[in-house]
């Protein structure tokens, strides 16, 4: 059995602020941020994961997300890489990123991060305008994002990434490319440009602040799609947006169905073992002070039945434009290309997938209407 490619995601679960809108496992700062203790910890839990898992392959990309990563200092980075190093191989050209908000502590430490081997940066935006931070409850200001943006094109990344959001409250499609506009100017390698939802378990879902019409959301969504075209940000997946050889290498191993380790509090995984029978998906506890005060990480693991894998597939390959093979389908669940049907046949006929190149993707009309897409894969 050939095992797909190996990523690893760590977790850093706090924030200065937990903003409205979050619904990631995040925690505002409440004291002296306990670094070292959760490096030792994260560390633990990888060396705990590697015991349960096996099967180790070069990985391929890291990503410390959060919460606010870049809070923490370059010198807790450069103990938890070391670590990551002494139990792992790291692929010779592995990409890693690091999630940072704009604010001045964090953007000062960028050089630092680059030179620790940190070699891609994403740095959390939203809007480009005073107003409407504040509507969203972010802790910078427009003017300080740009700079964020600046010092970390002086640092020495040029593999950075840029998360806007359209849809906000009191928003228009013109502040939208208002906003696409400032970001291109700044010469990112890719952007990142989502619509605001208001999930459960989050402060905008219990007070829901006034959003634009569906009209008006649509239309900041295809203008902003045009604008990032027309400017070489080749839209890739749903909202991810990337200039030539610049798509993100992490996530698109989590929508090809690669394997991931998950450390950290609330971190999640995918392994697997063997095909079809044992993929396993884990997550680690959220609470951070339960995380920390843990002597061993329990990992919440359930094994992926045979027959959700099709929907568990399909729904991260037609995330991307490029969409799937069916000899990658076989290669990474297992599974004979006739357990995708009727579902695979009755999309092509409906005109919401098409097969190009030998490749079945989305038509234009299958992604405007995903959910649809992926009902018709669930298990009878």
């Amino acid at each position: 059995m050939t095992l797909p490619p190996l990523s690893l995601y760590i977790h850093v679960p706090w924030c200065i602020k937990k903003c409205p809108y979050c619904d990631f496992n995040s925690h505002a700062v409440k004291g002296n941020l306990p670094e070292t203790d959760y490096i030792a910890a994260l560390l633990a839990d990888l060396a705990q994961d590697l015991a349960l898992y096996g099967g180790l392959r070069p990985l391929g990309s890291i990503f410390i997300g959060g919460g606010t990563p870049s809070l923490f200092s370059p010198e807790a980075f450069d103990r938890l890489l070391a670590g990551v190093a002494r139990q792992l191989t790291l692929a010779d050209d592995i990409e890693i990123t690091l999630e940072a908000n704009p604010g001045t502590f964090e953007s000062h430490k960028f050089a630092e991060f680059k030179a620790l081997g940190i070699n891609r940066l994403s740095i959390g935006i939203q809007s480009f305008q005073d107003n409407l931070l504040a509507k969203l409850g972010r802790v910078h200001s427009a003017k300080e994002a740009i700079r964020a943006v600046e010092i970390a094109h002086y640092a020495g990344f040029d593999n950075l990434n840029l998360d806007l959001m359209f849809g906000l409250p009191d928003a228009t499609p013109e502040c939208s490319q208002k906003d696409l506009q400032t970001a291109v100017a700044l010469e990112p390698a890719h952007i990142s440009f989502y619509q605001l939802t208001l999930e459960p378990n989050t402060y905008f879902y219990k007070f829901p602040p006034a959003l634009p019409d569906d009209e008006a959301i649509f239309m900041a969504q295809k203008a902003g799609q045009a604008l990032l075209a027309d400017s070489g940000f080749r839209q890739y997946e749903i909202s991810a947006y990337g200039q030539a050889g610049r798509q993100c290498r992490h996530n698109l191993n989590y929508w090809r169905f690669g394997d991931y380790l998950g450390i950290g509090a609330g971190a999640h995984g995918k392994m697997t073992r063997a095909l079809p029978e044992d993929i396993v998906r884990t997550q680690k506890p959220k609470s951070p002070d339960q995380y920390l005060r843990a002597s061993h990480h329990p990992v919440a693991a359930g094994t992926i039945a045979r027959a959700d894998l099709p929907l568990e597939f399909v729904m991260n390959q037609l995330r991307l434009r490029e969409g799937f093979s069916l000899a990658h389908y076989q290669k990474v669940t297992g599974l004979a290309s006739a357990s995708l049907e009727p579902a695979l046949s009755d999309c092509v006929a409906q005109g919401l997938m098409a097969c190009v190149d030998g490749h079945y993707r989305c038509t234009a009309q299958g992604w405007d209407f995903l959910d649809s897409v992926l009902q018709k894969f669930l298990p009878c």
